[in-house]
């Protein structure tokens, strides 16, 4: 009969432990949410989403003009000494619980310190800055237009000898009197 009631009782409600408290620890939230420190914007994705893939949403939605997010990391609020948890390409994004949150990290946000992300080996770290995009924009016009000259040069050459060999053909081809 106890088995009847406990059957009776166990349909969708939770067992209390010996304490009054439950047994099972609180469901974990459905998201994750992740601030972009270039647009401050919040993101929300699912539990167990990569962070490239975030990366790649994040990125994707960037206006034009603000710094790329480079990798995605795990903050303690209030924590500025702390290190904070950085997660590869590879891992899975994860909530550390209350006090916690994740958010982007931009080259202008990253330590300047003349290492790779790896720190194998040193390397400068390349600035995205307008100078470096007003070069390559003005290197690009001028690849363009010394294409055009050696176009034109060489219409240019074609015509020429289009006109002038029908000519050197037909003085050559002409018989001599004898």
């Amino acid at each position: 009969m106890e088995r009847r009631g406990q059957e009776q009782q166990g349909d969708g409600a939770e067992q209390p432990g010996k304490d009054g408290a439950s047994d099972s620890p609180p469901p974990p939230p459905p998201f994750l949410e992740v601030t972009c420190r270039s647009s401050g914007k919040v993101r929300r994705f699912a539990a167990g989403t990569t962070a490239r893939y975030a990366l790649h949403a994040i990125n994707r939605k960037l206006e034009p003009g603000a710094p790329p997010a480079l990798h995605v990391e795990a903050v303690r609020d209030g924590q500025e000494e702390e290190e904070p948890v950085s997660f590869g390409p590879s891992a899975a994004l994860a909530d550390y619980g209350r006090g916690w949150r994740l958010q982007t990290v931009t080259a202008h946000d990253a330590p300047h310190d003349d290492t790779t992300l790896g720190g194998i080996g040193k390397q400068p770290v390349i600035d995205s800055g307008d100078r470096a995009t007003t070069r390559s924009t003005a290197v690009y016009v001028a690849k363009i237009v010394l294409a055009f000259v050696f176009i034109f040069l060489l219409g240019g050459l074609f015509t020429y000898v289009l006109e002038v060999l029908p000519d050197t053909l037909q003085t050559a081809s002409t018989p001599e009197p004898l």
